[in-house]
């Protein structure tokens, strides 16, 4: 177990004592040889093109909280554009383009504000606490290239609970109406690799390494649950554990483990050091890592989301493209440096496609009064 991580911790050591001597932007050159090659292999990029993409949306990452300062008001929602480059934001007022440009972000007109769009995506999330939704529903989120409240249903969806459900949508905003899978949690049972164990039958993945232990996701376990390593040994318990309404938990660990700012790369890309957690826009790719199916790579595609699990709803999870599989839940997301939150459910697969939700790390920070190891 040490030596497996004392390994990692290598190249951590490696990769920083290159960074003097590097000429490439901060973001690209603490982004790991991994990642870079993962994003060549998801996104059909060259080495130099996944270090171009990298360093740009790490720089969208730090403007957007000037950009949305910026709009004031008028603010509607922001995206990373690939094709341009950079970060868009959507305004509802003309006269805050300006200011929107000049703190580094391209301007778009909007149609809604994002504030009414939460609005309404949280008037639907408090219906639905007070009546869960039907299954028929697979989540609903707010979108800001639309400017709408997007209602997922999964295919052939149709009934009276499902129509009543949309109708009652629709008073609380603009509603776009589309269809997807039902998305599921991704917990599995005994397997081989490199997984963590719960009460010795279900197999979850480690999200990220905090002070006293890590965090994963709250379906995995609950409170007091106790924890084996991928070795077997005595590993902790779940010193707290929320499920569903979130998905996230915190695992107290001991018995000689220790903590480590790294993602592992499960020998196919380097592990990636954790360095912070900027909150990515949408549009920015992202990697995840998980016992399962390893290293894939995609893009944010929406955030704060809720997903309609047949456990009950989620709320305020970031929706990707990225694969996943039974086995990752609990799983690293990833973009550059930045952790971004751990593998809640999904849909599809890693053979076929699909979809994966996350639950932002920072909440999971907030909740349990921890913070992330960083290298």
């Amino acid at each position: 177990m040490r030596r497996r991580i004392a390994l990692a911790l290598g190249g951590a050591a490696v990769l920083t004592a290159s960074l003097a001597s590097s000429a490439l932007a901060p973001a690209v050159a603490q982004a790991s040889p991994g990642l870079i090659a993962a994003m060549q292999r998801d996104f059909g990029l060259t080495a130099a093109q996944a270090e171009t993409r990298l360093g740009q949306e790490m720089t969208a990452s730090r403007v957007l909280p000037d950009a949305q300062r910026a709009a004031g008001a008028a603010f509607g929602g922001a995206w990373f554009d690939p094709a341009l480059g950079k970060l868009v934001v959507g305004v509802t007022d003309p006269a805050a383009a300006a200011a929107v440009r000049q703190a580094g972000a391209e301007p778009t007109t909007a149609a809604v504000s994002a504030a009414k769009l939460d609005a309404a995506k949280a008037a639907i999330d408090s219906a639905a606490k007070a009546h869960p939704a039907p299954a028929g529903v697979s989540g609903w989120r707010t979108d800001a290239r639309t400017g709408s409240v997007v209602v997922t249903l999964r295919p052939g969806a149709q009934g009276s609970d499902v129509d009543a459900f949309v109708a009652q949508a629709r008073k609380a905003g603009p509603v776009t109406v589309t269809s997807t899978p039902k998305a599921e949690t991704l917990s599995a049972g005994t397997v081989g690799g490199d997984p963590y164990y719960i009460n010795g039958n279900t197999r979850c993945s480690i999200g990220f390494s905090v002070n006293g232990g890590f965090v994963s996701a709250g379906h995995c376990g609950g409170a007091g649950s106790s924890v084996v390593g991928w070795d077997g040994s005595a590993m902790g318990t779940f010193a707290g554990s929320s499920f569903p309404g979130n998905d996230y938990s915190f695992i107290r660990i001991g018995n000689g483990w220790w903590t480590a700012p790294v993602v592992l790369g499960w020998g196919t890309v380097s592990d990636a050091i954790v360095r912070g957690s900027w909150v990515a826009p949408v549009g920015t790719s992202v990697c995840r890592s998980g016992s399962t199916t390893h290293w894939h790579c995609g893009v944010v595609e929406g955030l704060n989301e809720t997903v309609n699990y047949s456990q009950g709803a989620v709320y305020q999870v970031t929706r990707t493209n990225v694969c996943a599989e039974p086995g990752d839940s609990g799983g690293s997301f990833i973009t550059g440096d930045q952790a971004q939150g751990v593998t809640s459910g999904g849909w599809g697969n890693c053979s076929s496609g699909g979809e994966t939700w996350f639950q932002p790390v920072n909440e999971i920070l907030q909740t349990f009064g921890v913070g992330l190891v960083t290298g």
